[in-house]
């Protein structure tokens, strides 16, 4: 499987961070291994002093395709879920400081996380998707599908341009703003409208 991730796609979260608006997605990769696997635990890793949780859309990949166009991207994903892109911040800087790669930052080993996921049927209006972020019962991030800057279709289209996409892979799809630290002993728990699809402790 591949994880693709989608940066600087929520007008607020780009300000908050100094990026500038993209005029296409911003599109970076983890490895397999970066995905928490259920039932592990997940622990704060000891190379950074800065961790931060942001909440994402992530959709599922049921169908293999490459060059897709968008009126026919929404065949290419059949599932959406709430995940985690966890990052080291401090690292993150000082990578982006001097030029270099965000992998070190970003596509570590169990630094994402994905929920439940749920099927996407006609009923689900994929441009008004509520999702949110908790941590210790405080809401701390909040978005909705149609505040992204590029839309799912948008997305699978322009990622296939570049990358086959292939059943099980799946793709993040940006963050709203309120991105936050977390510390050892906190509680995460990531809704998709009022379902709660993950829980998480931070170790």
């Amino acid at each position: 499987m591949k994880i693709f991730c989608i940066g600087r796609n929520y007008v607020e979260h780009a300000n908050e961070m100094g990026n500038e608006i993209p005029s296409e997605p911003v599109i970076f990769m983890k490895p397999k291994s970066a995905l928490l696997q259920a039932n592990t635990p997940f622990y704060y890793p000891e190379f950074t002093n800065e961790l931060h949780a942001e909440a994402e859309l992530v959709l599922r990949i049921c169908k293999n395709g490459k060059y897709i166009q968008e009126k026919h991207a929404g065949k290419y994903y059949n599932a959406v879920s709430v995940g985690i892109d966890f990052t080291a911040r401090d690292v993150q800087d000082e990578l982006k400081a001097k030029g270099l790669p965000w992998e070190k930052a970003k596509a570590w080993d169990n630094s994402t996380v994905i929920g439940k996921w749920i099927d996407i049927t006609p009923a689900i209006k994929k441009d008004d998707i509520n999702f949110c972020l908790y941590k210790n019962k405080e809401l701390v991030q909040q978005g909705n599908s149609g505040q992204m800057i590029f839309g799912f279709d948008t997305i699978v289209a322009n990622i296939s341009n570049y990358f086959s996409l292939n059943i099980g892979d799946v793709i993040f799809t940006g963050t709203p703003a309120g991105v936050g630290e977390c510390v050892v002993g906190d509680e995460l728990e990531g809704f998709v409208e009022d379902e709660s699809l993950f829980e998480l402790s931070i170790k």
